[in-house]
């Protein structure tokens, strides 16, 4: 789960995901940019993953009608790396929650697959997730179970005051995890179910309203 600013420098961490992969191709879901030229977000990515020899596939999820396509959904379930742009987490949730293409996405990665999300992409992978409109919690993605993140961390233009983040600690059920997630900084969890932090910035672990380390998260 990245914090932002997804396929820029800094976020030479993306390198060690395709290694991951054991592949040279990136699937990039731009669900979440639907409303802000998802084609932008293929050709961005496609820019970045270039310099790292890994080729880019957009697959241009933007609708339910989409995310409702068998033939889309068995390119998701073959991929070995997928990468959930940024943009409008509240978009990407009402698109993939119960879909064919999520569900391709939950077997690839039940099968070994690397997937990403960078920004709205990495909020909405969890349940619950931070509503971006406020910072109280709500229903997610549920890839991931048992913790909240909260990308953009420290961004003064995301949360000015950090009243938002406050609130998703504030309001989070007793010992969930609310992480704050810098702009490129990576909470990546291995396969064995440890987690660890790459990039420029450390992510923040919140507990019951105080400060806490990565083992505090669920494995």
């Amino acid at each position: 789960m990245v914090g932002g600013a997804e396929w820029t420098a800094g976020c030479e961490f993306d390198r060690d995901l395709l290694a991951a992969s054991g592949g040279s191709e990136v699937l990039v879901l731009p669900t979440a940019a639907a409303y802000e030229r998802p084609e932008r977000v293929v050709v961005a990515a496609a820019e970045w993953f270039s310099s790292l020899g890994a080729e880019v596939e957009g697959v241009m999820v933007l609708t339910r009608s989409d995310a409702e396509d068998p033939g889309v959904a068995e390119v998701v379930r073959r991929a070995r790396c997928i990468y959930l742009s940024g943009g409008s987490s509240l978009h990407l949730r009402s698109v993939l929650k119960g879909s064919a293409v999520f569900g391709a996405l939950r077997e690839a990665w039940g099968a070994g697959a690397v997937v990403a999300g960078a920004g709205a992409g990495a909020m909405a992978l969890t349940d619950p997730m931070v509503d971006p409109r406020g910072g109280a919690l709500t229903v997610g993605l549920g890839l991931i179970e048992g913790l909240a993140v909260f990308t953009h961390y420290g961004d003064a233009a995301e949360d000015a005051h950090g009243e938002k983040l406050h609130r998703s600690v504030t309001l989070a059920p007793g010992g969930l995890p609310v992480v704050g997630i810098p702009e490129r900084t990576a909470l990546i969890r291995d396969p064995e179910g440890t987690w660890r932090a790459a990039g420029a910035a450390r992510p923040a672990v919140f507990v019951d309203g105080q400060a806490a380390g990565l083992e505090a998260l669920p494995g």
